[in-house]
């Protein structure tokens, strides 16, 4: 049972430190909705969707008042969309009709617009990548991911070399908007099956049919402690972070288990995440500069970094046996104040970014770059960051929005938890050559378990 001390705690961190419940997201299985005739194949998902999915909103509605906790997302993802797709193709217009059942059920987003190719890629899959612009340009709610590579297959260059190309034609025809269907696509290396965030979101062929899995985060609590905690050594602060985790875990788990209960769905993982927001309290920067920084992107950011993401997974590993998806810090760029006025003074770049990710919880995340960057250059990013991903045995990815008609010193503004990305430069020097080559990264050595 919860002490007064422990119940006042939580209000406070709700109150005053932006604890919330970032997502609660029903992962559905698709499997039972392939057919021969895509508009058959159309019809099954979208009444699937609309059944198994009809009182997320309110079942989260409903909790946050009972609880009192924030639950700002409720959210759906499914089986890989290509899968779903291959024995009909029209991937568009499966895409309009998760598009559809998403609009029905009244969720934030829907994830699953998805590919796994890290080895090589069918006929059929490329046919899916083909349609990841027009797919997403042509729909509100849909997010895409493909993964691209694993510390087991390698890395498939033949695919990074399609995602750079279709990155730059989804940027194009989005760009009224500053190229935001940038945001809802992420390339992954390692990416997994139990994700409850946003872009990256997809039902893993290994997951049941009808699981909830809950993403919480609480950058401002973790702030707040470090703050109170004053000027200890920093193998006390790393104590201090995970107490600090572990409380808020137990908010996701409680939500989770709840939710679950209430949808007659099973419970799967919560992913304690410290996913930022545009919000003032609410930055991973700014815990990373409260533990000693001048500044994000400063020598020792790293280092802190890790500690960071190592104390937050332990912490959350003490509080439920079953923390999975992600779990880590993020470190979005547009969606955290402080990582965008460090890149705004000049403090932080791709670079000193690019190095972070070896220790976050993801990888280069909603980063805008010039518009005229070119594919190869966009293909070769991703290429470096599967490539960390790959050799260290993590997930990574890369969610990055060439901004249209921007250059660097401009910004792009997308609102909401989206935020507002300052436009980054890109190093000039050319690995077109590189990424033309085609064909594998092989697998590192210690791929080789069996």
């Amino acid at each position: 049972m919860l002490s007064k001390n422990e119940i006042f705690e939580t209000i406070q961190m709700i109150q005053n430190q932006n604890l919330d419940v970032r997502t609660i997201t029903l992962s559905l299985s698709l499997l039972d909705c392939v057919c021969d005739s895509v508009e058959k194949t159309c019809d099954k998902i979208y009444d699937k969707i609309t059944s198994r999915a009809e009182k997320l909103v309110k079942t989260g509605n409903d909790l946050a008042a009972e609880y009192g906790i924030p639950i700002v997302n409720k959210r759906v993802s499914v089986t890989p969309a290509s899968l779903v797709g291959s024995a009909c193709g029209g991937y568009v217009k499966i895409a309009k009709a998760l598009d559809r059942a998403a609009k029905t059920v009244g969720i934030d987003f829907l994830g699953g617009y998805s590919a796994l190719v890290s080895k090589g890629i069918t006929a059929r899959e490329r046919e899916f990548i083909d349609s990841i612009p027009e797919a997403i340009a042509s729909t509100e709610k849909v997010c895409s991911s493909v993964n691209v590579g694993s510390s087991k297959h390698g890395i498939n260059m033949d695919a990074v070399a399609l995602m750079g190309q279709k990155i730059k034609r989804l940027s194009e025809l989005t760009a009224k908007s500053g190229g935001s269907g940038c945001a809802k696509l992420v390339v992954f290396c390692n990416a997994v099956e139990d994700n409850p965030f946003m872009a990256g979101a997809f039902s893993g062929v290994s997951e049941g049919d009808g699981i909830i899995n809950v993403g919480v985060s609480g950058p401002g609590v973790v702030q707040s402690a470090i703050e109170r905690a004053g000027n200890v050594n920093l193998t006390e602060l790393a104590e201090i972070i995970k107490k600090t985790a572990f409380k808020i875990t137990r908010a996701g788990q409680l939500i989770g288990t709840e939710a679950a209960k209430r949808l007659g769905c099973e419970f799967g993982i919560v992913d304690l995440s410290l996913a930022p927001t545009p919000k003032v309290g609410d930055s991973v920067a700014h815990i990373l500069e409260a533990m000693g920084l001048d500044s994000v992107g400063a020598p020792g950011t790293t280092a802190c970094l890790a500690m960071l993401n190592d104390a937050v997974k332990k912490g959350g590993v003490m509080a439920s046996s079953s923390v999975g998806g992600l779990s880590g810090a993020f470190i979005p760029v547009s969606e955290d104040i402080g990582m965008i006025n460090a890149v705004k003074k000049g403090a932080l770049g791709l670079e000193k970014l690019e190095a972070m990710t070896a220790v976050c919880s993801v990888g280069l995340d909603m980063i805008a770059i010039p518009g005229s960057t070119s594919a190869h250059t966009i293909s070769a990013i991703i290429a470096d960051e599967c490539a960390i991903g790959m050799i260290n045995n993590k997930t990574t990815a890369v969610r990055i929005i060439p901004a249209p008609d921007k250059d660097v010193g401009d910004e792009v503004e997308f609102g909401g938890l989206l935020g507002t990305a300052p436009v980054m430069s890109v190093n000039a020097y050319s690995p077109q050559a590189f990424i033309e080559r085609g064909g594998r990264i092989p697998a590192p050595i210690h791929s080789n378990k069996n």
